[in-house]
């Protein structure tokens, strides 16, 4: 099979970058492929296509740029040469842009390839029916606030145009079958991106890391967790190292540099900025714990996947998609109130002043990740393709 996966790709920093990277990694290793077409932004550096392919020929085409709002033209005439057998998108509702209109268009692709016959399945990291649009930075006028449930409910009747739309969560799933009355939402997984080797569950030596990773700054906010951080410093002993690992939000940008200024008195943080995808085994290993400093949540977590493969305990807000997670896939943590100061603060208390706690929840983490593998995603997304072509060639045959 020849697939075509459209999707940003390191060293893009677009939004879905890495869980494109372990998409196009793992489908790699299959024998059912020969060829992957990579439909990516365009990057000033080369493709990070630092694994083994298997002998699989990757092509990469560099075809598109975010809020372009030329990109359904240029994507599609690359497809149009390149003449894949399947088409997998991995999208959510700003995937080509943080603007409307080429948010829009880009969202038209995979209707526009199902017309042309081509098998294609998109996968929607969210739904705009579970996204708060205030916390998540949108907008908190309640007028607008309707313009863009409007406006996601039209593109959602659009990406279900596809031939197929997998989803993460199964809430998802209901939500989406009940609403737009389809049947052609199925559940996949979101995955591990890794599963190394059982860890020590040992950790180094010097402060304890109390971690978090991801973009900052609308829906998830990091003074609550210097403030609980600073608060257990001042009730116990422990020697705690705050990691604040990642980049602002594209619609808070400066954030964190604001966040720096404001707590430049606060000793022993540590901001990283961009965690490059080699470096992600590090800043995870070295952690006492993760914490999800979120208010809200707009999809599946892939930090929360990530905690698991390298067997991490974690701290997180018992809501939205964090809270099915946990339950559906096995997950375990210390929950907190994302209002409060002193939840969160006793809730990293109990972990990290309780070793054989913090590894009995990170054994447990472990083997969540373990049971679901990006390499068994893939080959759900495998099977359904197959499952398309031959209900496309039976079609013609008739």
């Amino acid at each position: 099979m020849k697939l075509a996966i459209v999707t940003a790709f390191p060293p893009s920093k677009v939004t879905l970058n890495e869980y494109g990277y372990h998409l196009v990694k793992n489908f790699a290793q299959k024998e059912d492929i020969d060829e992957l077409v990579l439909i990516t932004d365009y990057t000033e550096e080369p493709k990070q296509l630092d694994f083994d392919t298997q002998g699989c020929k990757i092509t990469v085409k560099d075809c598109w740029k975010f809020n372009s709002y030329k990109n359904v033209w240029s994507v599609y005439k690359t497809i149009q040469q390149e003449k894949p057998d399947a088409i997998l998108f991995n999208l959510q509702f700003m995937k080509f842009g943080d603007k409307k209109i080429a948010a829009a268009l880009g969202l038209l692709l995979p209707m526009i390839f199902k017309l042309k016959g081509i098998a294609t399945i998109v996968l929607l990291h969210n739904i705009l029916e579970q996204v708060d649009l205030g916390s998540a930075g949108f907008t908190s006028n309640k007028l607008m606030q309707k313009v863009y449930n409007f406006i996601g409910s039209t593109l959602t009747k659009v990406l279900l145009k596809a031939d197929l739309v997998a989803v993460t969560i199964s809430k998802y799933v209901q939500i989406l079958e009940t609403k737009y009355k389809t049947d052609n939402v199925l559940l996949i997984p979101h995955g591990s991106f890794e599963t190394p080797p059982e860890p020590s569950f040992d950790l180094p030596k010097g402060p304890k890391k109390v971690m978090t990773f991801g973009k900052f700054g609308t829906y998830k906010k990091v003074e609550i967790l210097i403030e609980a951080v600073e608060k257990i410093r001042k009730s116990t002993n422990e020697a705690i190292e705050i990691v604040i690992a990642g980049t602002d939000s594209p619609n808070t940008p400066g954030y964190l540099a604001g966040v720096q200024e404001k707590y430049k008195h606060v000793s022993n943080i540590t901001f990283t900025g961009y965690v490059e995808e080699s470096d992600v085994p590090v800043i995870f290993g070295e952690s006492a714990v993760v914490v999800f400093p979120y208010t809200s949540t707009t999809g599946s977590s892939g930090v929360l996947h990530q905690a698991g493969s390298y067997g991490k305990a974690v701290v997180l807000p018992d809501l939205g998609d964090l809270g099915i997670l946990v339950r559906e896939e096995g997950y375990r943590g210390q929950f907190f109130n994302p209002t409060s100061v002193e939840s969160l603060a006793d809730a990293v208390e109990k972990i990290i002043c309780n070793d054989a706690y913090r590894v009995e929840l990170a054994k447990a983490n472990y083997k969540a990740a373990c049971s679901l593998p990006m390499e068994i995603i893939t080959d759900m997304y495998l099977q359904q393709f197959e499952t398309l072509r031959n209900a496309k060639m039976s079609s013609i045959l008739v």
